[in-house]
């Protein structure tokens, strides 16, 4: 893995996403968390995942610079990828903890909103939420449900359309994140928590996650069955219009001149 690093506790593991410099998400990082979860959902030894992301980040999100460069064949190869990362992690069996070490919109809250507990890292300028309109990425029935699990359909609905980035006590009075700490506490705090899942008998610990989860998997395989390819389309109409490109352009520039 060129992107996650793995850490073997007793019981479970520790997943650090790290892509210099900010942990954005291009398609080889899609495809590593996809296989790495994969495997872990299949190691009977693991109990349980820890994510984390860097000091100061957890994921900013889509590379939206390196993706503006991908052709039309490789862009659909994303979305798909993409799309199906999100739905991997939200039905990962196991418990599933993101220790959120900084900022994370838009697809750094999309694997956040995955996990059963989120621990944030104490700052003002941290912040997470949905704000793929304010980017001009075209979200997903499935995004919306999981999103809707964790702040209500009500706050769901206010904060996706004003594409509202949520600061850490935004996010905790919300119920997005579960606790906000000082940054050195995060991981302590992350792994305490599933020390606290792994007393549970795991039959039961497993059975009860996917009870919970049930209305979200049937809503997300709902959503499969009927609306995937239209919602493919419909995302990649929008990322190739004009307009959006040259919109894109210009983020690009922006993001640019702000590394220079």
């Amino acid at each position: 893995m060129q992107y996650l690093e793995i850490t073997q506790k007793k019981e479970y593991v520790i997943v650090q996403m790290n892509r210099p410099k900010v942990n954005a998400i291009n398609y080889q990082m899609v495809q590593e968390i996809r296989t790495t979860f994969k495997n872990l959902q299949e190691d009977d030894s693991v109990k349980g995942a820890i994510l984390i992301g860097l000091p100061g980040v957890f994921s900013a999100g889509l590379d939206l610079i390196e993706l503006y460069e991908y052709d039309e064949e490789k862009m659909r190869e994303f979305f798909i990828a993409f799309g199906s990362m999100y739905v991997e992690l939200t039905k990962f069996p196991k418990p599933l903890i993101c220790a959120v070490t900084g900022h994370s919109p838009a697809g750094g809250t999309v694997i956040a909103i995955a996990a059963d507990h989120r621990v944030m890292a104490e700052g003002e300028k941290y912040s997470l939420g949905l704000n793929e309109v304010a980017v001009n990425v075209q979200i997903s029935n499935n995004l919306i449900a999981g999103y809707s699990l964790w702040v209500g359909e009500s706050n769901a609905y206010k904060f996706i359309m004003a594409g509202k980035l949520l600061n850490n006590q935004e996010a905790l009075a919300s119920g997005l994140v579960d606790e906000v700490v000082p940054m050195e506490e995060v991981l302590p705090r992350a792994e305490k928590r599933m020390e606290q899942y792994l007393l549970a008998d795991p039959n039961i610990l497993l059975n009860t996650k996917a009870k919970l989860r049930r209305k979200l998997w049937d809503t997300i395989d709902k959503n499969m069955k009927e609306s995937a390819e239209e919602e493919l389309e419909e995302a990649l109409k929008v990322w190739w219009s004009p307009e959006v490109r040259m919109k894109m352009q210009m983020f690009k520039a922006m993001l640019a001149a702000k590394k220079k």
